[in-house]
């Protein structure tokens, strides 16, 4: 099924659902860099944008559909954000992860009453290329190609109109590309002057060999301490949507995203992880030279304590 971009409509309708569940989060200037600002993902209460979707999605839902609970396929912020709203409508929760899933998402989401069932990344990819896995029981959330999860994303770019109607550009980590997608079909709507660029690191980069080979592509992606974005390949629903609505896609290296950790942290006390970090690192890289007016998506905050404590220390990731 290729997936359209979400109408006014859907977006309004889903700013209505997720209220009360996630927060409208600041933006907020990049230290003294008057040029960037920063929206402010990492502060929704599962320390993710993904709330916004699985709120969205879960409660589009009758309850009769929720009848055996939900599940999606995650390596940790769409599941918390299916498990949160999972607790608040009294569901059971189940969450196929990948087995190299970081401890800390693994926590968060058993702290949120999710059962985790571990499996080969092969496994888990092909979950989400499937919508679903045999023999798991419960309604399957998407983590990014859902038509209500990418309207429920598009309510970043309803703020960020509202918040600030200068924009030139809006930088947005792609993972599956239901934020990257649903920022743009907004803009789109209100802001059409203002181009989205999706950024990817180097190591897992299928949206930007897509765009050369004017094609969905599949890559064999190199693990990394930025796990939230950076997938085997740009599904195809997805890919009608982004070659429509995207200006373009940008690459990082994983030192640069390591360096936009410690930016974050030293210039406004943001935690962000790599994911969250990845639309800094772009800019810092100095990809969008001629641009005074940008927004980057700061996606999510949960970092391994680890990593953080190295990257703060100097490492490179």
């Amino acid at each position: 099924m290729i997936l359209s971009p979400p109408s006014g409509e859907q977006i309004l309708a889903a700013q209505q659902r997720i209220a009360g569940i996630a927060v409208r989060t600041p933006l907020v200037t990049a230290g003294s860099d008057r040029r960037v600002r920063l929206k402010l993902e990492n502060l929704q209460p599962i320390g993710s944008f993904k709330i916004r979707g699985a709120a969205n999605a879960m409660r589009s839902l009758p309850s009769q559909a929720l009848a055996d609970g939900v599940y999606t396929a995650s390596a940790g912020n769409m599941a918390q954000g299916v498990a949160w709203c999972a607790r608040e409508l009294g569901v059971p929760c189940r969450v196929i992860v990948p087995d190299a899933a970081p401890a800390v998402k693994i926590d968060a989401i058993e702290r949120l009453g999710g059962e985790i069932i571990k499996v080969p990344f092969v496994t888990w990819w092909q979950a989400m290329l499937d919508h679903g896995m045999a023999g798991v029981p419960g309604r399957f959330v998407h983590p990014f190609a859902d038509p209500d999860v990418i309207a429920g994303n598009a309510t970043i770019g309803q703020e960020l109109v509202e918040d600030a109607a200068d924009l030139q550009a809006v930088i947005v980590p792609w993972g599956g590309g239901g934020l990257a997608c649903g920022i743009a079909a907004a803009l789109r709507l209100m802001a059409p002057a203002v181009r989205v660029y999706a950024v990817e690191v180097i190591t897992a980069a299928p949206l930007h060999a897509s765009f050369a080979a004017g094609q969905a592509e599949t890559i064999e992606p190199t693990r990394s301490f930025v796990d939230g974005i950076g997938g085997r390949s740009v599904v195809n629903e997805m890919w009608p949507m982004a070659q429509a609505l995207l200006a373009g896609t940008l690459v990082v290296t994983v030192a640069e995203v390591a360096q936009a950790v410690r930016a974050l942290a030293m210039m406004n006390r943001v935690v962000a992880e790599g994911a969250g970090a990845a639309a800094l690192a772009a800019v810092l890289a100095g990809q969008l030279p001629d641009l005074d007016r940008m927004a980057c998506i700061v996606s999510g905050g949960n970092i391994n304590t680890e990593s953080l404590a190295a990257i703060l220390r100097g490492a490179d990731g």
